[in-house]
C-alpha cells in the first residue's frame, strides 16, 4: 500500500502540479487508511470493500473528527481509488455508493475595516524585520494572496513600476494581481532598505527573507502577524487567511463584481467565491440592525 500511495503522490506532483502543502495533506489522509488496514490485517487494497470503508469512517467518527475533515478524507480516498482504477491496479471502487457527511455551512472569518486599518497603520519599527513585516502584511491584504503564495514569491514575480505581481496558486496556475499604492510604497522601502541587510552575502530568489537571509516560513510570519494584531487591539484570534477573506469581502462590499474577485483570488470555480457574497449580506444585516431605528 505504501508503494501505491507513493506512486499516487508522484502522479499528483508531476501530472497535476499540486503544491507541497496539498501533497502533504493527501499523504496524511492516506496514511490514516494505511494504518487502519494494518490494524485490520488487510494485506492488499483489493480487500478493501464498502464495509471496510464504512468501518474506517466509523472509527474516524469515534475520534470526534469533524464533518469537514471526514469529507476531505473521503475526497482524498475517492481520488486515490479512481487513480488506481485508471491505472488498472483495481477493478472496483469501494466508495461508489458512499456519500460525504453533511457539513455545517460556515462563513469565513473576516476582519472589520477598522481592524484592518489598525493593523496596517500600526508602526512595525524601522528594523529590517519590522520593514519586512510591514510590507508583507500590507501586500497580503492588498492582493488577497494565500500565505503560501506570499512567502514563496520570487524576486521576479513583482513589477512595482507597472503595479502588478504574478502569483502561483493551486495546481501551479499563474494569475496577475494588481498592487495598490500603499503596498507598492512599503514594498519599495523593503526592497531598497531592508532586504539587502537581511540578504547579507547570500544569494536567493525569495522576495521575503528571514534574519538568516533565507525564505521566511509561514509559521514565522503567522507568529509575527498575531503579535501585531494584539498590539493593534484585535482581541480575537487572527490568521493570515483572514486577510485573504477580508480582501475578498471588502471588494464585494465596495461594489466589485464576483467574476473579478474570482480572478483575483485564483479560484477555479466561482461557487468557491460566492461564499463571500453571504459575508457581505451578513455585514449589511448587522449594519441595518445596529443603525435602523425599527430594526
Amino acid at each position: 500500500m505504501d508503494m501505491l500511495i507513493d506512486r499516487f503522490l508522484s502522479h499528483l506532483s508531476v501530472e497535476k502540479g499540486l503544491s507541497s502543502n496539498t501533497l502533504s495533506a493527501y499523504a496524511q489522509d492516506l496514511q490514516k487508511l494505511a494504518h487502519f488496514a494494518e490494524q485490520k490485517r488487510i494485506a492488499t487494497l483489493d480487500q478493501i470493500q464498502r464495509k471496510e470503508i464504512l468501518l474506517f469512517l466509523s472509527e474516524l467518527k469515534a475520534r470526534a473528527l469533524s464533518a469537514a475533515s471526514t469529507a476531505r478524507i473521503l475526497s482524498t480516498l475517492r481520488t486515490f481509488f479512481q487513480f488506481l482504477m485508471t491505472e488498472g491496479i483495481l477493478h472496483h471502487d469501494p466508495l461508489a455508493h458512499i456519500h460525504s457527511p453533511r457539513q455545517t455551512f460556515r462563513l469565513p472569518k473576516v476582519l472589520h475595516r477598522t481592524e484592518v486599518e489598525a493593523l496596517l497603520n500600526l508602526p512595525k519599527g524601522e528594523s529590517p524585520l519590522g520593514i519586512r513585516n510591514d510590507a508583507m502584511i500590507e501586500l497580503l491584504y492588498a492582493t488577497g494572496l494565500r500565505v503560501s503564495e506570499l512567502i514563496s514569491l520570487p524576486m521576479g514575480a513583482v513589477n512595482l513600476e507597472s503595479g502588478y505581481l504574478i502569483a502561483h496558486g493551486k495546481g501551479s496556475k499563474e494569475r496577475l494581481v494588481p498592487i495598490g499604492r500603499c503596498a507598492r510604497e512599503k514594498l519599495a522601502c523593503y526592497l531598497t532598505v531592508a532586504r539587502p541587510l537581511l540578504l547579507k552575502a547570500k544569494s536567493t530568489l525569495f522576495l521575503f527573507l528571514n534574519r538568516s537571509g533565507e525564505g521566511i516560513s509561514r509559521q514565522a510570519f503567522w507568529m509575527q502577524l498575531k503579535g501585531y494584531a494584539r498590539k493593534a487591539g484585535i482581541r480575537r484570534p487572527i490568521t493570515p487567511h483572514m486577510l485573504r477573506h477580508s480582501f475578498a469581502s471588502h471588494l464585494l462590499e465596495g461594489g466589485a463584481d464576483l467574476r473579478s474577485v474570482q480572478m483575483l483570488l485564483g479560484h477555479s470555480d466561482i461557487s468557491t467565491t460566492q461564499i463571500y457574497t453571504h459575508v457581505a449580506r451578513e455585514q449589511l444585516k448587522r449594519i441595518h440592525q445596529k443603525t435602523h431605528p425599527r430594526a
